[in-house]
């Protein structure tokens, strides 16, 4: 009984120290009802005491009914809180507002669809390394297995573009963790980016004291202009899938982007975010591949194979790399050992990229399924834009938080981006649910209006 201290100093008896310490662990819910109490043989050589304090303080809890005696048994709790009761945790009892809808139509961004997951191949893969004892029983090195590197150079090459040696990748278990190490190595403490945010980059820098510069952007992308104006000499963009943008960043505002990085010095860190999946039309090449000397490449499969399977990666130019390699050893690996060679199987023998195959496909289906559900639902009133690398929809709509929160009470799950647009996911959610999750949505949304006004008029007519 590790809470029990007792004083033998104190003015207060030892029997009743003991009591008392008994009595607060169980009405704390420390010791729940029916939880089995040391014996009288057993406590006082635990504590030190005599036999004489022990049976004093029990047989006070037994008076006041904490505890009861079992004959042959010995004593148990029994006034105290049952262990599945929810205040033996101290939570408060959920309030009936809170209660939330199961979601029956998921169209949030944070999942994939299961049914067409890789998962049986996966596990595959994953048992073979499990077979490999010798791989898997050390820390691995920090930089990332060196047949992932490996089998990640050759496929970044083909699927995106990108122009790496595996010396030159480093590995992470998602974008956040490799911006930390990144942050290093960054020749200055500033960093541009669309000034419509990317909040887990923001925080990134934020925590290791990178000032993060807002640039403006228009219908092409982030602002070169205003890119040059900032007098910043370093920029994270997302050039195949840029913020609420429909299109991927044209190539005159790429070969200006590179031509800012090429004349100031500046560096260019290129989150590639889901940019091999792109499916109404081919895939754009990476900037990396045109720039390798001025940009930092940035990749990950969140949306490809797995949201679970954190393995992300990262690609230095020579001139990061120099500076990367002598404190390489002080980092700490974040992405596991054995997801990093089982993806190295995946990728050697060709999977990743059948499996890219199918995906587009797939998605190339449900995007257009989305899209001609919501012009049969909400015809022309509410415009939509599919952001095809966010594997989404961007819905304009009136008062859009209001319009995700009656959504989620009736079961749906959308996102509110801001005021005026929510964000429609389709990756997660089976594409037969989609005509039925949007004639839902469209119910929420044009209930709204009605309401408002409805209140508007009885405001201005009391």
């Amino acid at each position: 009984m590790p809470f029990v201290t007792l004083s033998p100093d104190s003015a207060t008896p030892l029997y009743q120290q003991l009591y008392q310490a008994i009595r607060e662990a169980i009405e704390s819910g420390a010791l729940p009802t029916g939880t089995k109490m040391p014996s009288i043989r057993r406590l006082p050589e635990e504590l030190g005491v005599s036999r004489t304090t022990v049976e004093s303080a029990y047989q006070q809890l037994c008076v006041e009914g904490y505890l009861k005696s079992r004959p042959q048994r010995g004593y148990f709790v029994a006034g105290g809180r049952r262990q599945d009761d929810a205040s033996f945790h101290h939570i408060p009892p959920v309030r009936q507002e809170e209660i939330r809808v199961p979601v029956r139509y998921d169209f949030g961004t944070d999942r994939i669809d299961s049914g067409n997951a890789d998962i049986t191949l996966w596990k595959r893969h994953i048992r073979d390394v499990l077979n490999r004892p010798d791989s898997i029983v050390s820390y691995g090195l920090p930089q990332g297995e060196l047949a992932l590197r490996e089998a990640l150079s050759a496929y970044a090459y083909r699927a995106r573009g990108v122009r790496a040696l595996p010396e030159q990748i480093v590995i992470g278990a998602g974008i956040q963790p490799l911006l930390t190490i990144l942050c290093g190595l960054l020749p200055q403490k500033q960093v541009a980016m669309d000034s419509r945010g990317f909040p887990q980059a923001e925080r990134a820098f934020d925590d290791c004291g990178v000032q993060v510069i807002p640039i403006t952007c228009d219908e092409q992308g982030l602002s070169v202009e205003a890119l040059q104006q900032s007098g910043a000499r370093q920029v994270l963009v997302s050039p195949s899938s840029p913020v609420e943008s429909a299109t991927a960043m044209p190539p005159s505002r790429r070969f200006a982007l590179l031509y800012w990085a090429k004349t100031t010095g500046g560096l260019i860190l290129e989150d590639d975010y889901n940019g091999e999946l792109r499916y109404t039309a081919r895939p754009i090449p990476a900037l990396q591949g045109a720039g390798e000397s001025c940009t930092v490449y940035l990749g990950s499969f969140s949306k490809l194979l797995l949201p679970s399977v954190r393995v992300s990666y990262m690609v230095l130019p020579f001139s990061l790399l120099e500076r990367y390699a002598p404190r390489a050893a002080a980092y700490n690996q974040t992405a596991s050992k054995i997801e990093q060679l089982a993806l190295a199987d995946y990728i050697r023998e060709g999977h990743l990229e059948k499996h890219l195959r199918r995906m587009r496909k797939l998605y190339l289906i449900k995007s257009e399924k989305m899209l001609d559900c919501l012009r049969r639902s909400m015809g022309e009133r509410y415009e939509a834009r599919l952001l095809e690398t966010s594997l989404a929809v961007l819905l304009s709509v009136p008062n859009a938080p209001e319009v995700q929160r009656r959504a989620r009470q009736r079961g749906l799950r959308v996102s509110a981006l801001d005021h005026d647009h929510i964000r429609l996911g389709f990756a997660g959610i089976e594409t037969e649910k989609i005509p039925e999750g949007i004639e839902l949505l469209y119910q929420v949304v044009s209930s709204i209006p009605r309401e408002m006004t409805a209140k508007n008029n009885c405001e201005s007519n009391p």
